[in-house]
């Protein structure tokens, strides 16, 4: 099965359990890796037998801006949510870190799942 990565997505929101976190923005780093079949997009050079990462990317943002979590699992989810509202994709891992929250230290989150709208579209 072919994958299509996305990583080093940056993007400021308001999130933490701590008091103040909600109250400014702060960066957050999100990795995506999909797992789909990449056959048809091969032979046909055609973007919508694809991922559009330009748009993928903008709705993982407009996510993190737009929502507030207590925890990164949450957040995580939800991200996870819009990659795997794409029925091809048949599998994703997203890894959501804040970096400098903790003296140096990133803490992150990774959750790995199939699609459950996953369906196979004929290469």
């Amino acid at each position: 099965m072919d994958r299509i990565t996305l990583r080093g997505l940056r993007a400021y929101g308001r999130h933490g359990v701590d008091p103040g976190e909600r109250e400014r923005t702060q960066p957050f780093d999100i990795d995506v890796t999909m797992t789909l079949d990449l056959r048809a997009a091969q032979r046909s050079d055609d973007l919508d037998r694809s991922i559009d990462y330009a748009a993928l990317s903008g709705a993982l943002r407009s996510c993190v801006e737009t929502t507030s979590f207590a925890l990164l699992e949450a957040l995580a989810g939800a991200l996870l949510e819009i990659v795997c509202a794409d029925a091809r994709v048949r599998c994703a891992r997203i890894a959501v870190g804040k970096p400098g929250i903790l003296a140096g230290a990133t803490p992150s989150v990774v959750l790995r799942r199939k699609n459950p709208h996953y369906r196979r579209v004929s290469s």
